[in-house]
């Protein structure tokens, strides 16, 4: 008699193991099975790109800690400063890729490849995507002696030739852009004046020396909220749940207009997509813990979670946007 339809098939089964066996990629095949679903099996590092304190920093401790409870291992938060975000980078590209080594990226990594043609590392080519983790609202605020209460005034009043300037944290930033964007949309020539850092620039909006300025929420609440500063609208797509009443750009006058800060999760390209579909997983568990999403409220930044997917997508369109303001607006970095 033949032999069963079930014994043929494990009979082939045996000798295709056999064959596996013997070329030395099943030993392989069982390990990266095996690390996979041993992962973690021990401490996680994030490679944050900027100095501690700052809003990415910030936002990277928040989530780090919750996933440490998550995966029952350490989630060490490692700060390496330097050149826009770019020395952090190319340390992280390097790293093994299996999952043991996380990078946040922000907006910078967006901005750079339009502003430094000599890049040792690629974000799109170097990294897989995770998730982005938190969007930091933009706020388009003026010196109380601005005439203007909303944005189709300023625009009104831009164009009637009044000369106004604005303020950002330096030449390639993310409110410098903010603001060649908004030029872009409005039709207007808003005269930019640089500053090292977002405080020296908010000082000086304070004292009228500049008139407007495209200020993130930490930078610009506390002055909003005592009426030092007035507020004319949010930059990005939604309302700020930190400011609610206070409508977007979009929706006053300038619809295709979006503009915001942000950091996101990325791991080593070549990382096991059974590695990247955990991470993924816990870490939005963890951007939508109300105790995670209070410490990024506090800090001046709203949870963002997402698929791998849709990460990749905001991502290819940020470079194509910023590639082309910084061209229009030509725009050298410092």
């Amino acid at each position: 008699m033949p032999p069963s339809l079930s014994s043929r098939r494990r009979r082939q089964l045996l000798c295709a193991g056999g064959a596996l066996a013997a070329s030395g990629l099943l030993p392989g095949l069982q390990a990266g099975a095996q690390a996979a679903d041993a992962w973690p099996a021990r401490p996680v590092r994030f490679i944050v790109p900027f100095p501690p304190g700052g809003p990415v920093d910030t936002t990277a401790r928040a989530f780090s800690q919750k996933l440490g409870e998550i995966w029952q291992q350490p989630s060490l938060v490692d700060n390496r400063a330097g050149a826009g975000g770019m020395v952090g980078a190319a340390l992280a590209a390097k790293e093994p890729a299996d999952g043991y080594t996380l990078f946040v990226g922000s907006i910078h990594h967006a901005v750079n490849p339009a502003l430094q043609p000599r890049m040792t590392y690629d974000i799109e080519r170097d990294f897989a995507p995770v998730s982005f983790a938190a969007m930091f609202p933009v706020f388009l605020v003026a010196h109380p002696s601005v005439p203007a209460g909303n944005v189709r005034e300023l625009i009104a009043l831009a164009k009637s030739g009044n000369g106004l300037s604005f303020g950002s944290s330096g030449n390639g930033g993310g409110t410098h852009l903010a603001g060649e964007l908004f030029n872009m949309h409005a039709g207007i020539k808003l005269q930019h004046i640089p500053y090292k850092g977002s405080a020296p620039a908010m000082n000086d909006l304070l004292g009228g020396q500049v008139q407007l300025m495209f200020a993130d929420a930490p930078s610009a609440l506390q002055h909003i909220r005592s009426g030092r500063i007035k507020v004319l609208g949010v930059a990005s797509r939604q309302r700020s749940a930190m400011l609610p009443e206070v409508p977007t750009i979009a929706e006053s006058g300038l619809p295709e207009y979006e503009a915001y800060s942000w950091a996101a999760l990325f791991a080593p390209a070549r990382t096991p997509a059974t590695v990247l579909d955990r991470i993924n997983a816990d870490f939005n568990t963890a951007l939508r813990d109300a105790g995670v999403r209070q410490r990024l409220l506090t800090a001046g930044a709203e949870a963002d979670p997402g698929t791998q997917q849709q990460m990749r997508e905001r991502l290819r369109s940020e470079l194509r946007k910023w590639a082309q303001v910084v061209k229009v607006a030509d725009i050298r970095a410092d």
